[in-house]
């Protein structure tokens, strides 16, 4: 897996490096501001950008709107935004450009490093990893489709965002994986997502989840 880090901390990024080169994963490049991280993608073109919100030179959501921008340049390019803060709007426009291959890890929560690093190759795999406040935040600003659902179905859809499998969410809610396939069908038929593949249905389904931001 070939990385590139957008991170205007330094101590941070170096830290970062030096954990994905231990873990053997190849990082092709680094950036501290949207301009620099723009020239090392279009360069490295990697599989994974792993990019901050607020960089240089705005210190906003200049992060965001460079992976915005990469993957309109380059389909498929995974991305793992790693910050302290959440961007709804940007984060959600993230997601709804191509939910495949989209992470979003708030920093002061990844305690666990080996569960980091497999979030990152999820990712990188095409997968989502969505930490459980992004989540809910962005909830917030679900459409009216997603209101329809009922409180179970909202907390499976939400579990299903942060990119778990049915096992995971059936451990995690203290069902049985018989339930989990029952509740995400009818999330599918009240969300009007037609069968065409579980998994492009979970996508669409995180989509919908996040369309009325």
């Amino acid at each position: 897996m070939r990385v590139v880090i957008v991170e205007d901390e330094a101590l941070f990024r170096h830290g970062l490096v030096s954990l994905l080169a231990g873990s053997e994963i190849d990082v092709v490049g680094t950036a501290g501001d949207a301009g620099s991280a723009l020239d090392v993608v279009r360069r490295a073109r990697p599989d994974l950008l792993i990019t901050d919100v607020r960089i240089p030179p705005g210190g906003t959501t200049d992060g965001l709107d460079t992976a915005l921008q990469l993957r309109r340049e380059q389909p498929g390019l995974a991305v793992m935004v790693l910050s302290q803060f959440v961007a709804r709007r940007h984060g959600a426009q993230l997601l709804r450009q191509d939910a495949r291959g989209v992470g979003y890890q708030l920093k002061q929560r990844v305690g666990h490093v080996p569960t980091f690093l497999a979030d990152l190759r999820r990712v990188a795999g095409g997968g989502t990893a969505l930490d459980p406040d992004v989540v809910r935040l962005l909830l917030g600003h679900a459409g009216d489709p997603v209101e329809r659902l009922t409180p179970r179905q909202r907390e499976v859809l939400a579990l299903v965002a942060q990119g778990r499998s049915n096992a995971a969410i059936a451990a995690r809610l203290g069902i049985g994986e018989k339930a989990v396939v029952a509740h995400t069908s009818r999330i599918y038929d009240e969300l009007g997502i037609h069968e065409d593949g579980d998994d492009h249905r979970r996508v669409l389904a995180v989509l919908r989840f996040l369309a009325g931001d």
